[in-house]
């Protein structure tokens, strides 16, 4: 096929029957035509793939598109040839090919036929494809999904770093990185890795203003819960993402059961069924999709209306790029995430795994996807702050913590009891250690250190323990706060607030009260909060003089590989039964 190379408009007109370019597309196609490297940022939804596309089809030779998953290349190369009315115009060179088929699409990217051949940077690294791909004209290299270059990234590939040492063996031509979801320092990882660090840059906002965010609290309820939200949606598509493939297919037969139209995807069912299965929720054949992480990416399905994350993620990346996968007509929305603390308690024991570099990034991810759970601060605005982006309204109307506001009690004392812990352990320990201290709990591990010997054991003992651990876990003092303490010499200076946990204000909400523990007291109810001696006063107070601030936020993100828990989530009942259908109801 004879490239295009009239103007930009008219190529697009051509070949995919667009009018007009969205967003940066214009800009990022006539950066890349005009040889210099591009880096892009653009949201699920925004457009990325013609970005190379286009170019693909307008410059002499063949691009080539590196890419992480076959399921991805698959949809692209048939919408491709489809658009193109041209079988030939677009291949994929994988594992995936019998040898058969590997020689024709050899032979048809030698004839000048192939403008793009995708391959999975496993495949890149094969010398018989690294001679192949010597010995034909490259217009440029299309790295798609790059955050997989960076260790900071949530789907880090090591073959992705050897991806700018090939380049250079096959030759060197205009390198277009893309992603949808890259924190600033995953950006500069990714743009060193690639040698592309004077590439042109161009970011479009991670606001999509048209999904709806929400948290909820996992509960032996939580499969009853999901039933009635997807019968809410009835004849909507959706997917549901887990964790492990046995969670995938135990929630789709559950979802079968209660008569909704479920499939699994994973990378443990067989070439043909996934594809099947992709299929089938393409052409509206089923409804829903449970799935592994690993669906998603790059699926042509505009129409997706809700995005279910059955487990939390473990990085927000990861979370922003799945929930994206809703909405990208631009209609609505809806990204229902199911948080429970022994989840996280499952990824810290999946993280110890992991080579030693990689556990403390991986941990300071999974603390990042904590905050955001149990948080009572716009959704959005966490999201974008994440991504560097600035939100300044102070309530979207489109996320559960704006619309439905948590309410918050006073909790000043118990945080100075909290501090106290967390200074008389040695800083080692994470969030559910120091609740035990604090509720006077015994376990093994405090007795191991003799912790439970310590003054500060025991001095919540009144104060609910769920409510105890999302304030441990989440609260973070403001520097006016610690500005006020040090001025004042005195921690009641420093008021703190605390949003009750999902569960707890369900509760609050149907009585009207708030919780036991948090209800008004007068001092003299709660003995074993106040300071019991001025030397303990002094050191609580020297824990806010300036020199000592940084301490705050360290504790907050440090995590102890030594002190793991082995609690896991709660499986699903071994006998599926169907749900009552008054129950499902929304």
């Amino acid at each position: 096929m004879e490239p295009f190379g009239g103007d930009v408009h008219s190529a697009l007109k051509r070949y995919f029957g667009f009018e007009a370019f969205k967003g940066n597309q214009e800009a990022i196609i006539r950066t890349l035509l005009g040889g210099r490297d591009v880096f892009v940022l653009m949201p699920t939804g925004g457009g990325k793939s013609l970005c190379y596309q286009l170019p693909a089809l307008m410059s002499e030779g063949v691009a080539i598109v590196i890419s992480p998953l076959i399921a991805l290349m698959k949809n692209q190369v048939d919408a491709m040839c489809q658009y193109a009315g041209n079988d030939a115009i677009a291949h994929f060179l994988n594992s995936s090919l019998s040898r058969s088929a590997a020689n024709q699409v050899r032979a048809d990217v030698v004839s000048g036929k192939t403008k793009m051949l995708y391959v999975a940077p496993e495949s890149l690294t094969k010398e018989e494809n690294i001679k192949f791909l010597r010995s034909v004209p490259v217009s440029f290299y299309a790295v798609d999904e790059a955050h997989c270059i960076s260790e900071w990234g949530h789907d880090f590939r090591p073959e992705y770093r050897r991806i700018r040492p090939i380049i250079k063996e096959i030759g060197v031509r205009p390198v277009i990185a893309l992603t949808a979801t890259a924190t600033p320092k995953v950006q500069h990882d990714v743009q060193r890795n690639l040698g592309m660090a004077d590439a042109a840059v161009f970011k479009s906002s991670f606001n999509r203003t048209n999904l709806y965010y929400e948290v909820r609290y996992k509960n032996k309820d939580t499969d009853r819960d999901l039933v009635r939200f997807i019968r809410s949606n009835a004849g909507k598509s959706g997917i549901v993402y887990c964790l492990s493939r046995k969670r995938v297919e135990e929630i789709a037969e559950m979802l079968r059961v209660n008569d909704i139209r479920a499939l699994p995807y994973h990378a443990g069912l067989d070439a043909a069924t996934r594809s099947a299965n992709q299929d089938a929720f393409l052409h509206e054949q089923a409804d829903v999709i449970v799935a592994t992480i690993a669906f998603g990416m790059g699926i042509d399905k505009p129409d997706v209306r809700f995005v279910v994350h059955y487990d939390i993620p473990k990085s927000l990346e990861g979370y922003y790029q799945e929930t994206g996968r809703a909405g990208r007509d631009g209609g609505e929305g809806r990204c229902i995430a199911y948080y429970s603390p022994k989840d996280v308690q499952k990824l810290e024991k999946l993280i110890q795994g992991k080579p030693v570099p990689e556990q403390e990034i991986s941990r300071q991810l999974l603390v990042e996807t904590q905050y955001y759970a149990e948080s009572s601060v716009c959704r959005r605005k966490i999201l974008l702050h994440y991504f560097g982006e600035p939100y300044e309204e102070e309530n979207c109307g489109n996320c559960d913590n704006c619309l439905h506001p948590r309410r918050k009690v006073e909790c000043g004392q118990e945080l100075v009891c909290a501090i106290e812990a967390v200074q008389a352990t040695g800083e080692r320990f994470r969030a559910e250690y120091i609740v035990n201290m604090l509720v006077g709990r015994r376990t093994d591990e405090i007795r191991s250190h003799r912790h439970h010997e310590l003054e500060v054991f025991g001095t919540c003992t009144d104060v609910n323990e769920r409510l105890l651990a999302a304030m441990v876990r989440s609260v973070r003092p403001s520097p006016s706060q610690i500005r006020s303490s040090v001025s004042a010499r005195k921690v009641e200076a420093a008021p703190c607030f605390v949003s009750l946990p999902t569960s707890s204000l369900s509760n609050a909400q149907k009585t009207g009260t708030l919780p036991e523990a948090f209800a008004a007291r007068k001092p003299s109810s709660r003995p074993n909060t106040q300071p019991r001696s001025s030397s303990r006063r002094a050191r609580i107070n020297s824990f806010f003089a300036p020199r000592q601030v940084p301490r705050v936020r360290t504790y907050r993100l440090r995590s102890s590989p030594s002190t793991s828990s082995s609690c896991t989530p709660a499986a699903l009942a071994t006998t599926l039964r169907k749900l009552p259908e008054d129950s499902c109801m929304p």
